[in-house]
C-alpha cells in the first residue's frame, strides 16, 4: 500500500493506493496548531478505518504548500507509520518542465496536478482547482506547466464579506433556489455560487482561446461538486487529482 499525502493550506488530503487502485481517500481541515502526535494517532485511526495496518504499506509520498506543517507529518509518519514519506520538491523526477519566470515559485501541488493530467487525461488541458484560492493552470498536450491565474477562493470571498459588512450573516455554501435571492441568505448564497460559476466560465474561455479548441477542463478540489453542478464548462471532475499524481510520481521515483 502507498500512503499519499497532500497538505494545503484549509485541507490536508490523504489517499491510500494498492497499486493503480486508491481504495481509500480522505480531506480533513488542515491545522496549523496540531503536534505530531495528534496527526500521528489521526493516521493511524485513518488506515485502521480502511483495514490497513502500518506493516502494510510499502511507502509514502507527500507534497506540501504550507512548510511549517511538513516536518510536522514527517516526524507524524516516521513515529506512528515507521516511514519516511517522498517529499516532492527539487530533485524529484517528476517529468514536468515548467514554463514559469520563476519555476521555484509553483508550488509541489500544481506540478504534481500536471502529472496527473498529462498520464490520465492528457492535454492540452485547464485544471480548476477548488481551494483556498480557486486557481486555473495551463497544461501543455505535452504535460508542461505553462502557467496559470489565481483568484480568491470561494470560501475566502465569503469570509471577507462576512467579516466586512455589519449586516450580512455567514451562510452555508449550498444552491439557492434560483439567482434572484428572495432574502438576504439565498442572495448571499446566489453571489457565491453563481458569480463563481460566471467565474470559472470566463477563465475558460480565455483559457481555450490560447491553448486551442481541444482543451480539456478538469475540476478538482473540495468544492468541485457544488461548482461542476451549474456548469458545463468542468468536462471532468477529479476531486482526488493531487492524490493520484503523487502516485504516479511516486512510481516515476522507484528503481
Amino acid at each position: 500500500m502507498l500512503l499519499a499525502i497532500d497538505i494545503g493550506n484549509t485541507n490536508l488530503t490523504l489517499g491510500l493506493y494498492r497499486g493503480e487502485e486508491r481504495v481509500a481517500a480522505w480531506r480533513l481541515a488542515t491545522a496549523h496548531e496540531r503536534m505530531p502526535d495528534e496527526y500521528g494517532l489521526q493516521l493511524l485511526g485513518l488506515l485502521q478505518h480502511a483495514g490497513c495496518a502500518p506493516a502494510d504499506l510499502h511507502g509514502a509520498i507527500l507534497a506540501s504548500v504550507v512548510p511549517p506543517l511538513t516536518g510536522t507529518l514527517l516526524q507524524a509518519c516516521e513515529t506512528y507509520l515507521g516511514c519516511r514519506p517522498l517529499v516532492v520538491d527539487a530533485g524529484v523526477k517528476t517529468g514536468v518542465r515548467i514554463h514559469y519566470d520563476d519555476p521555484k515559485a509553483v508550488g509541489a501541488d500544481r506540478v504534481v496536478d500536471a502529472v496527473a493530467v498529462h498520464k490520465l487525461y492528457g492535454g492540452p488541458a485547464c485544471v480548476v482547482d477548488f481551494g483556498t484560492a480557486t486557481a486555473f493552470e495551463a497544461i501543455s498536450a505535452e504535460g508542461d506547466f505553462l502557467g496559470g491565474a489565481i483568484a480568491p477562493g470561494i470560501g475566502i470571498a465569503a469570509e471577507a464579506l462576512f467579516q466586512r459588512t455589519a449586516k450580512l450573516q455567514r451562510v452555508d455554501l449550498s444552491r439557492p433556489p434560483g439567482p434572484i435571492g428572495r432574502n438576504t441568505v439565498h442572495a448571499i448564497q446566489s453571489g457565491l455560487l453563481f458569480g463563481y460559476v460566471g467565474l470559472v466560465e470566463g477563465m475558460v474561455v480565455r483559457f481555450r482561446k490560447e491553448l486551442g479548441p481541444s482543451m480539456k477542463v478538469i475540476g478538482t478540489g473540495g468544492l468541485v461538486d457544488l461548482i461542476a453542478a451549474e456548469t458545463d464548462a468542468i468536462q471532468i471532475r477529479a476531486p482526488w487529482l493531487t492524490l493520484d499524481g503523487l502516485r504516479l510520481v511516486w512510481e516515476m521515483n522507484q528503481g
